[in-house]
């Protein structure tokens, strides 16, 4: 079974639906136990910082997340809360990934919306996929490049598109929203 973990933000019924078109067997679930006992878990999000970490906390999952030892998929907001911290009302994260995340800057159309492609792709999670390929993402805060940056997008400035340290992957596009494209990094992870 794969968990989405429910935590107050958006977008976990997107990514149900992707999950469901692949076939999975997945449930939107805040249960511990259940997040625990998961095959994998996927940690979505579209949402504010600040916010989202107060639910982490009042819920205890800002603890549980960082200890899982499954495959775990962040993303967009996900990506951003398991970095060290974000300007997103000054928050302090969960810590998984040691970099931060900022703001693009002020003389940039923000959010980043729409599709982009990625450099300097590594990790089985790309697996199949070029630099020509798209992604959909819709973002106005960005993780600062760092060891563990797996894909690179420009805009603006260059920032990590995806991340990865031990079993913790996470993409600052949406997979579920990327067509063919993100179908395919959501069955690389699955299949890790």
């Amino acid at each position: 079974m794969i968990a989405i973990v429910k935590y107050n933000a958006g977008n976990t019924a997107s990514v149900k639906n992707a999950l469901d078109r692949l076939g999975c067997i997945c449930k939107i679930t805040g249960d511990r136990d259940e997040i625990i006992s998961a095959d994998k878990v996927i940690f979505p999000g579209v949402g504010e910082a600040s916010s989202a970490m107060k639910y982490l906390r009042k819920e205890n999952l800002h603890t549980l997340i960082p200890a899982l030892k499954q495959p775990v998929l962040g993303i967009c907001l996900g990506l951003q809360l398991m970095c060290k911290s974000s300007e997103e009302g000054d928050t302090e994260c969960l810590g998984i990934f040691d970099t931060k995340v900022k703001l693009f800057p002020p003389a940039a159309i923000v959010p980043h919306m729409g599709w982009n492609n990625l450099e300097d792709i590594k990790s089985s999670l790309f697996r199949g996929i070029k630099s020509e390929h798209d992604f959909y993402f819709v973002h106005s805060y960005y993780a600062e490049l760092c060891p563990e940056t797996i894909a690179v997008c420009s805009y603006i400035t260059p920032f990590a598109a995806a991340i990865n340290k031990n079993n913790f992957y996470a993409t600052q596009f949406h997979p579920e929203k990327s067509a063919s494209t993100g179908e395919r990094v959501l069955k690389n992870f699955l299949e890790l």
